[in-house]
């Protein structure tokens, strides 16, 4: 007998603490990461210290920017499952040790990940490449072919004063026979077409090209950039001094760079910058922000493959310093080229020696100070399987151009304009009571997004009112509205593809303190049980929350049931209802001495009609309507106030 009754209680205690999960589970799923943490910790006390129990404990305090539990949560992890560990969870605890100044035992852990993050592995072996490119987020839109192509090669970009500079084989003349060897076709002409404002199809065109007549030769020019004043443009060419061209020992001529100035509106004073050389190129000049440095591309003895990108110092008198590598972060064996640096001082440039979708592809790096960060591939639709080049970015006009010779264009290679995807929405809406309409202050208001995150946090005023502002359209959030005594609520959003749209999304918060009882759903218990099921126990949790919220709050406990069965019989069955309601809320933390009486009706009070002789024509569900729980709160609650009066 004594072996029976031992195995009940063990059957007993892993129902409730299995129970104990679901509730834990639910409020996890819902994002209420606050009372989860808590729920799961009680599990684990309990000696419940599954991966599952822990790894989410730790998810609840770091997606509630806890950093120091999400910490000792994610060692508890570590120590005991490291090898099973999954990535995101070794990342998290990575972020988790760099957020609370652990540095180098954050990285430490980045290594772990990459010995043993099998996908890892495959990116560092370029298999995975290809996936994560094509799969970039939305960012650059409206990709349009302009009007000034030919089926020549028209490439490169630059503008200036609402002036946009290119370079184009196309020829002259008819009469002009005279062809490049290198692709047989025309030599490369610098020419300038006015911008003209996007419309309302949202794509950037250029009007009809005139021939920069001022720089070009009979041989190649290209590559112009104009200084902010419009007094100085630097630009390519080939190694020519205006009389004849000048080759190296072995009669190949290279490029060089030059710069002219502006004087009446004309262009003159021709002269190449001091770092040039006959025995290798230097080319694809570009400014930084501050023009004080000058970036270029040269295929100078020395560097780290066919063609690296360096720059050079523009000091106060003109002259140039003396040139310098960008280093292995940005320079590969194979080729960089056609460096450009943005307003928001980021270097864009093409290489094929970075892993790409294929040929040359376009990266982004930010310049800090005197570092570049790991160049990042812009992906589809800029980069594609052939070569994608000479990218230009107007991030404050969010425009800018690129040169492909993807598939579909008018010829060799064409340039293509853009739009900068800025597509951005605000959530905005009212929190108000459920019973009274009125609107509710102190309200916190959580968004959350797709992957269960948090990413901002208000919390209401007197008009009930929030406001997430300026969010990425098109993807799917959550907003959560909680209140201490009041039950927390949620309602999914979904932007849109419409700029500057508002979608409103308002709530409604249900108050558990109702004149003199904690309002929840009915606390159901099955025919002729007293345990305490899962939604029962995921609903007190409510009642849990409402007495620690509220230290001197008592209360008495009422428990009724249906009218099968003797009245006798019914009362006891209800007062063990009521017992086992009162036993779970002690158990999760609440004095006993605040639960005045824990009482059962049986079936004295019940709700509808299913009284005796009628009880055999009732459905379950009207029965189970008369097993239920009430909470009478018998002393006065400082600083709350009823929401129904």
């Amino acid at each position: 007998m004594k072996r029976t009754i031992l195995l009940l209680l063990l059957l007993v205690t892993a129902m409730a603490f299995g129970q104990r999960k679901y509730a834990a589970d639910r409020y996890f799923k819902e994002y209420a990461y606050k009372k989860s943490a808590e729920l799961y910790e009680t599990i684990y006390n309990k000696d419940d210290k599954t991966y599952l129990v822990i790894s989410r404990l730790a998810d609840s305090y770091y997606f509630n920017v806890d950093f120091d539990k999400a910490e000792k949560w994610y060692a508890e992890l570590m120590n005991k499952f490291e090898l099973m560990a999954l990535p995101k969870h070794v990342f998290r605890y990575a972020q988790t040790l760099k957020s609370n100044g652990k540095i180098e035992e954050s990285d430490s852990w980045l290594l772990k990940l990459k010995r043993n993050d099998s996908r890892v592995k495959a990116l560092e072996k370029n298999k995975n490449y290809f996936i994560e490119y094509s799969n970039r987020p939305k960012t650059y839109i409206n990709i349009h072919n302009l009007s000034v192509n030919t089926k020549y090669s028209d490439f490169g970009g630059f503008v200036h004063d609402n002036t946009f500079y290119f370079a184009s084989t196309k020829p002259i003349d008819v009469k002009d026979t005279r062809l490049y060897k290198w692709n047989n076709q025309p030599y490369l002409n610098v020419y300038s077409s006015k911008e003209k404002n996007v419309g309302e199809d949202r794509i950037l065109y250029v009007g009809t090209s005139e021939k920069l007549n001022s720089i070009n030769s009979k041989y190649h020019e290209s590559n112009v950039v104009i200084t902010k004043d419009g007094s100085t443009m630097y630009f390519t060419r080939n190694n020519y001094d205006g009389d004849k061209l000048k080759g190296d020992k072995e009669r190949t001529t290279h490029l060089k760079i030059y710069k002219v100035s502006k004087v009446n509106e004309v262009w003159g004073d021709l002269k190449e910058l001091s770092f040039n050389n006959d025995n290798y190129s230097v080319g694809h000049p570009a400014l930084s922000p501050d023009e004080r440095t000058l970036y270029f591309v040269s295929d100078m003895p020395n560097g780290y493959g066919s063609t690296d990108i360096y720059k050079v110092a523009i000091e106060d008198d003109g002259s140039y310093g003396k040139p310098e590598n960008l280093g292995a972060t940005i320079n590969t064996e194979g080729r960089e080229m056609f460096p450009f640096v943005g307003n928001d001082n980021r270097l864009y440039f093409s290489s094929d020696g970075h892993i790409g979708l294929g040929a040359l592809d376009i990266f982004e790096s930010e310049i800090k100070e005197n570092s570049f960060s790991e160049p990042i591939n812009l992906g589809k639709p800029i980069n594609g399987p052939r070569d994608d080049f000479s990218f230009v970015i107007n991030k404050e006009r969010f425009q800018g151009y690129f040169t492909s010779n993807r598939k579909g264009g008018k010829g060799d290679d064409d340039i293509y304009s853009f739009i900068i995807y800025n597509c951005k929405e605000d959530i905005k809406g009212i929190v108000s009571d459920t019973r009274t309409g009125e609107p509710i202050d102190n309200v916190t208001v959580r968004l959350i997004n797709e992957k269960g995150e948090p990413i901002s946090e208000q919390v209401t005023k007197s008009d009930g009112a929030y406001s997430f502002e300026k969010i990425d359209c098109e993807k799917n959030f959550v907003v959560v509205a909680s209140k201490d005594d009041y039950k927390a609520t949620q309602k999914e959003t979904v932007t849109l593809d419409v700029n500057k749209k508002i979608l409103k999304t308002d709530l409604q918060l249900e108050s558990l303190i109702v004149e003199n009882q904690i309002i929840i759903n009915p606390i159901y218990f099955d025919f002729d049980l007293f345990n305490i099921r899962e939604d029962a126990e995921y609903e007190l949790e409510n009642i849990v929350s409402v007495m620690k919220n509220n230290p001197e709050m008592v209360i008495k406990i009422e428990s009724h049931t249906d009218s099968r069965g003797t009245k006798e019989y019914n009362r006891i069955l209800s007062d063990n209802r009521a017992k086992s309601t009162r036993d779970y809320i002690i158990s999760r933390g609440i004095d006993s001495k605040r639960i005045e009486s824990a009482i059962g009706y049986g079936e004295d009070q019940l709700l509808n009609n299913c009284k005796e002789g009628r009880k055999s024509k009732c459905t379950e569900e009207e029965h189970q309507k008369n097993r239920r729980s009430y909470f009478y709160i018998l002393e006065t609650i400082k600083n709350v106030k009823s929401s129904n009066k």
